[in-house]
């Protein structure tokens, strides 16, 4: 993903109608008109406030880097929670550049989502580099989707969501079937439904593309541009990168972190909405979460419903939760 030292750092082809069809879709529906970033909206059919409206970050972290020997004396890039049942759980990366230049995969676990627990082997790791992780559950398994070293993605596996199994990097194609140029394919987010797996990539945080499979072995584009570039507002105008794919009525909705600088530095976490996995339209609102100089970060936001509203978290370099305005957590 991204770093301020900057480390340069599905084979299911659609139809051919398919494909040249969807490779007409500009980047971004409707592209924004700067100036609309000033008047922000409410509650609208393609943005509801339950998505776009937090209230201020929690005072202190829910976790964060451990002390100065510890491996993990340092937390960055995006975390994955999820909730399952009554259970919370959280994947982090951690690091410590004084024992080792890798990343390394922590977990931890909660009841309430708020006090979390360190996972007493950690790191789960212990060689390889592991960040930016996206996890999702298909019937018994779990599917990590995270950078590796040079931004590079890669899959691991786990049944029990501790200890997990290297799959490789993934092998992502154009759409003509030949692989993509050689390169950073970093922040990797997947998204299954009806027996397809999206993920959505960026390339040097500079634009995000989409490519799709049957097996997780191939992945192939659904078109070789962007679905989400830069700007035309000041807000994401530097860099762009999905943090999650979630969907509401209907729709999807992508959380991504952006940029606003040229040698990026600070980070903001905004909202766009599709109707297909392939156009997306920018909230004229965001950012969500714009950048707060009084914190450290407020980028890699993810949403996750705890069965009454939808919690707002950001990872980097600490884990904390916005609520909706006005309402609480029951």
């Amino acid at each position: 993903m991204r770093s301020f030292v900057r480390q340069v750092k599905f084979r299911i082809l659609f139809p051919k109608f398919a494909i040249a069809c969807l490779c007409v879709c500009p980047a971004v529906l409707e592209a924004e008109d700067p100036k609309s970033v000033l008047a922000r909206p409410t509650d609208t059919i393609e943005f509801p406030r339950q998505l776009t409206e937090f209230g201020l970050a929690s005072e202190k972290p829910l976790l964060a880097g451990e002390g100065p020997n510890d491996w993990d004396s340092r937390v960055r890039e995006r975390g994955w929670i999820m909730r399952e049942d009554d259970q919370w759980h959280l994947w982090f990366t951690g690091y410590n550049d004084s024992l080792s230049k890798d990343r390394f995969l922590g977990y931890a676990t909660s009841s309430d989502g708020l006090n979390w627990k360190r996972w007493p082997s950690n790191p789960l790791n212990t060689k390889g580099w592991i960040e930016d992780a996206c996890v999702v559950k298909l019937d018994d398994t779990y599917y990590m989707f995270a950078e590796g070293a040079d931004d590079v993605a890669h899959l691991l596996t786990s049944k029990d969501r501790v200890h997990w199994d290297e799959q490789g990097d993934l092998d992502i194609r154009q759409a003509n079937g030949q692989p993509i140029s050689v390169g950073p394919r970093g922040t990797p987010t997947a998204w299954y439904e009806n027996d397809r797996w999206w993920l959505f990539y960026e390339r040097k945080d500079l634009a995000v593309y989409a490519a799709t499979s049957k097996d997780m072995k191939v992945w192939t584009n659904v078109c070789d541009e962007p679905v989400i570039g830069l700007g035309p507002s000041a807000y994401d105008l530097y860099a762009v990168a999905v943090d999650q794919i979630i969907k509401l009525d209907g729709r999807y909705y992508a959380y991504y972190h952006a940029s606003a600088l040229p040698q990026w530095g600070e980070w903001s976490t905004c909202l766009a909405v599709s109707d297909d996995l392939v156009t997306w339209k920018k909230y004229s609102g965001n950012p969500v979460l714009p950048v707060n100089p009084k914190l450290p970060g407020a980028g890699s936001g993810m949403v996750v419903h705890d069965g009454t509203i939808w919690r707002m978290y950001t990872t980097h370099p600490d884990v904390r939760i916005y609520y909706p305005k006005n309402r609480r957590s029951e």
